[in-house]
């Protein structure tokens, strides 16, 4: 079916139920970030695969809501569908809630499937659907309201991997541990009841991983939890018997997925149930309309971010590790360029696959993190990327090639991003590669007093472009799992203030961050230069208890694109540090010729000091 069938088929069922209006999330039953291929409704509809989008489709329209990681890649998908694109965060483009205020009119009904909303964002839309006395349907007397269902044909089935137990020597802490410290926190709440839906909370929770989103170790399922016990509904076929012993020893039981809702309606009318808002989708928080909902954040999200010790040494080992890969990457893809073969060429995809290739030597490798974006020149400009046999530019000596990838090992995950410099460069190119490294350099050095928050700190690596007054359309740091999911909260790094997500965390110690400044020229090249780092404790004084960020990422900069004379003292030194330390570290576990290329790679740039 092409996409304009789709939409038919769509608006044949919303006129069968009564909707002029329907909503299509990206998100799954649990708000996952990447959701697996049963839940790809949206991408199903549209043909738009970014990560991040909303579709509205009325009788005689259809949008898409995306932000600016994905301009340019919905244009090009969404070209000739009949699907307008909604630029989010761009001056004149309305909110999806603008929109439906000023177009849904009285009597009109707004549909959508309420597993795939949180409560959350259903509060708002139901105000504004409200005021012109419009209505929302979620849900029928016969089940759950999912029109798209009715004619995916093809419709893959729900994910069910094996679900498997991470060891206390990587996790840190056993999961009788930490339920004994959730309690604690609902205790405080005065709350006897607290369900978790998030699957990384879950799979940190228990110390259990899963393959059922692609990238990320999870696994479907839903957490009740009780001062005495707890009840995890999920994929039983999913649990050897050995594993599912072992939960009913630390008294967790094992029901069916699906039963979340039904074991919701028969917790006893006014019990206190702490609930995530922002993670409960509409049919489970209705499910529990009967009791006392008390809203706070999980508070498994910020202790999963605050790394334990064992983390924080793992997290080291896992970087030093993917540090020899994307090395040997960097050395393989140099040579390629020097002895070029333009009837034999490296290509997008086919760089992708040889950097999996060095990954998968490393010991403990259990695969990538997120997809592999390997873009080169014009296709740089594409934050997120993702090359396919249409697109798969062939790399020629000249040029960026910008590569963001990451890997999941048992010690940790990692997340990292490598302008390279394919041959010569422009000196366009060198200047924007340059203040790129300058931002991330500058923010990395940072020292500040504890109880700062990511906010406080986005300037250092923004100054450098917004000085010629320019910028890069996305945050510049997020937070990483331990073993998880790649994109972490509470803690992240930016300026803005966005209505729908809560202010970014206090910068704990423990916290893994990413540092990612960088600049896009549509058509022309894009730089980004992204390491991870970790929240530690520096000095003590009378001031109060400063905090730095230790880099984690050990692979070096491009110095073939820096342009020394743009760089101050400070940042050159903090570049020739940087270097000597990856040095230090990766260059026991390379060949001779890997070797002396990553001292050529890691040579200093300061002035030598005369004899």
């Amino acid at each position: 079916m092409t996409v304009p069938q789709k939409l038919s088929e769509l608006r044949a069922q919303m006129e069968r139920e009564g909707i002029d209006a329907w909503l299509v999330p990206t998100d799954d039953f649990h708000g996952s970030e990447y959701v697996g291929d049963h839940f790809k409704c949206r991408e199903f509809l549209t043909g738009f695969t970014g990560s991040a989008g909303t579709a509205l489709v009325t009788g005689d329209r259809a949008y898409l809501w995306t932000d600016g990681r994905y301009f340019l890649q919905a244009q090009q998908q969404l070209a000739g569908s009949g699907i307008e694109l909604m630029k989010t965060g761009v001056e004149g483009v309305p909110t999806i809630e603008e929109y439906l205020r000023e177009n849904l009119k009285a009597g009109e009904v707004l549909g959508f499937d309420g597993r795939c909303m949180p409560f959350s964002k259903t509060k708002n839309l139901s105000r504004v659907v409200g005021e012109n006395g419009g209505s929302i349907l979620a849900c029928t007397d016969d089940g759950p309201l999912d029109l798209i269902d009715r004619f995916w044909e093809d419709r893959p089935p729900l994910p069910c991997g094996d679900v498997w137990e991470l060891d206390i020597a990587y996790a840190g802490k056993s999961r009788a541990e930490k339920l004994k410290e959730l309690r604690g926190c609902m205790e405080k709440e005065g709350c006897s009841f607290h369900i978790i839906p998030s699957l990384d909370d879950i799979a940190w929770l228990l110390n259990l991983r899963g393959s059922d989103i692609l990238y990320n170790p999870v696994f479907l399922s839903y957490l009740e939890i009780t001062q005495t016990g707890a009840i995890l509904f999920a994929q039983r076929e999913a649990f050897s018997g050995s594993l599912a012993a072992k939960l009913s020893a630390d008294g967790i039981s094992l029901r069916p997925y699906e039963e979340i809702y039904s074991s919701a309606r028969q917790i006893p009318e006014g019990s206190r149930v702490l609930l995530d808002p922002a993670r409960v989708n509409l049919t489970l928080w209705t499910s529990l309309d009967h009791t006392e909902r008390v809203c706070k954040s999980n508070p498994t999200s910020l202790m999963k971010a605050v790394k334990n010790p064992v983390e924080m040494r793992h997290m080291r080992d896992a970087h030093i590790k993917d540090g020899v890969a994307v090395c040997r990457f960097i050395f393989w893809l140099k040579e390629q360029m020097r002895r070029y073969d333009p009837a034999h060429p490296v290509t997008e995809l086919s760089a992708a696959e040889k950097l999996f290739s060095f990954r998968q030597e490393m010991e403990h490798f259990l695969g990538n993190s997120f997809e592999t974006i390997a873009a080169y020149g014009p296709h740089g400009a594409i934050i997120h990327y993702s090359a396919t046999k249409e697109t798969d530019l062939a790399l020629e000596p000249k040029s960026f090639l910008l590569v963001d990838s990451g890997g999941q090992y048992l010690e940790g995950t990692t997340d990292i991003t490598r302008t390279i410099a394919c041959g010569p460069l422009t000196e366009e190119e060198k200047e924007f590669y340059t203040r790129t490294l300058r931002g991330n350099l500058n923010l990395g050095a940072v020292r500040f007093l504890y109880g700062c928050s990511g906010m406080a700190f986005d300037y250092l690596a923004r100054q450098p472009f917004w000085e010629i007054g320019v910028d890069y359309n996305h945050g510049t740091g997020h937070g990483v799992g331990f073993l998880l999911n790649v994109h972490e909260g509470p803690n992240s790094i930016g300026y803005k203030i966005m209505q729908d997500r809560p202010l970014p965390c206090v910068m704990e110690e423990g916290m893994v961050t990413s540092n990612e400044p960088g600049f896009y020229l549509e058509g022309r090249f894009g730089v980004r230069c992204e390491n991870l780092t970790l929240c530690v404790k520096d000095e003590k004084n009378a001031y109060g208890q400063f905090m730095r960020l230790d880099p984690l990422t050990m692979v070096p900069w491009e110095l073939e694109a820096v342009v020394p004379g743009m760089l101050n003292e400070r940042e050159r030194k903090l570049l020739d540090e940087y270097h000597e330390m990856v040095y230090g570290a990766v260059s026991p576990f390379l060949n001779a010729e890997e070797r002396e290329w990553l001292r050529e790679a890691t040579r200093g740039i300061l002035p030598q000091a005369a004899p």
